[in-house]
């Protein structure tokens, strides 16, 4: 006799809250903070920091409250060990404690923790600083995920034109150093960085039989590929993100000429943006300096030598200046991304 299929509410639900792991060697503290926390997260329990790392290491929470006295291992230790690990090197740990004085809370967080919390413990403040926490970790996760589809977003436009994705991780890098050297600052540097990925991404609205086309282009040819650029701007789109923004103008303007003669708006100076200017000559560069099916890489002195020929032509003088001073760190950067 067949079974009849079971309905969708007799079927065992997944539980998806947020997996919590509580440790204080005192029972009374635990169902402390059970009372508080059962409702909205699913919780482990362990009275000491071997059962404690036991737990994490069969299934990683999603964050940690953490008592620092305890016998055998202590807080510190067990935390130091957590960030020692792959699996839980970024769980966040909150240390949860009767020290409260300056020394004891410094080395909490030496060891790694992200908050302390002071006992006897208040419901309201346990709640307030868990949400906040797992919040910083979930909005981490999603600009990590975010870049990461960036990042391969940039490579298949690389991966069309017979270029590595490689070039676009060293172009990027070299982006990244020659806006800091001009004043950017971490987060701006950074947000190049990733745009610098996107500025080909254009090439995707070429055809192949242009693309791929291994003689010189026709006019006509050369008139699509110039297309490029807006075609790469369109892709990215508006946004009010501040990366996808600056992605949008490099992909825009990167082939733009500090004396106006480049495509596809002919803007020249600073009319050009600062961003555009950069991955200009950082791409440039690259392409130089590396293996193509037309051509061999050419040696760095020569390269710098053109970018010094076309300063105040092609390229923007201040980005050549500060790219050149900068050339050591840039040729750290294209060893550690080398085409192998």
């Amino acid at each position: 006799m067949t079974t009849p299929p079971t309905s969708p509410a007799d079927r065992p639900s997944v539980d998806l809250r947020p997996r919590l792991l509580l440790v204080d060697d005192e029972p009374a503290n635990l169902q402390v903070l059970r009372l508080i926390l059962q409702k909205d997260y699913r919780l482990a329990f362990a009275r000491d920091g071997e059962k404690a790392l036991e737990l994490a290491a069969q299934e990683p929470p999603d964050l940690v409250l953490l008592d620092v006295m305890m016998p055998g291992l202590s807080g510190l230790d067990v935390c130091r060990q957590l960030r020692a690990q792959a699996a839980t090197r970024h769980v966040p740990v909150i240390f949860v404690t009767a020290l409260s004085d300056p020394q004891h809370e410094a080395e909490g967080f030496d060891a790694g923790a992200v908050d302390y919390i002071t006992k006897p413990v208040s419901g309201p403040i346990v709640l307030a600083r868990v949400r906040n926490h797992l919040s910083l970790v979930a909005a981490e996760a999603l600009r990590a995920s975010r870049l990461a589809i960036v990042q391969c977003l940039g490579r298949a436009g690389e991966y069309r034109d017979n270029e590595t994705g490689l070039h676009v991780m060293r172009m990027s890098h070299f982006a990244q150093l020659v806006g800091r050297a001009m004043g950017m600052s971490d987060s701006q540097a950074d947000d190049l960085l990733n745009a610098a990925a996107l500025h080909d991404v254009g090439k995707i609205g070429i055809p192949d039989a242009i693309l791929l086309k291994p003689g010189a282009l026709d006019e006509a040819e050369w008139a699509h590929m110039r297309r490029h650029p807006a075609m790469g701007a369109e892709i990215i789109g508006e946004h009010p993100d501040a990366m996808l923004q600056m992605a949008r103008r490099v992909a825009l303007c990167h082939h733009e000429k500090w004396d106006g003669s480049g495509y596809p708006q002919g803007l020249a100076g600073t009319d050009i943006p600062l961003e555009a200017r950069i991955v200009a000559l950082a791409d440039v560069f690259d392409a130089l300096t590396s293996v193509r099916p037309y051509k061999p890489a050419w040696e760095i002195e020569r390269a710098v030598a053109l970018l010094q020929e076309q300063s105040g032509r092609h390229f923007d003088p201040e980005v050549v200046r500060h790219f050149i001073a900068n050339l050591p760190a840039a040729l750290v950067i294209r060893e550690r991304w080398a085409d192998r």
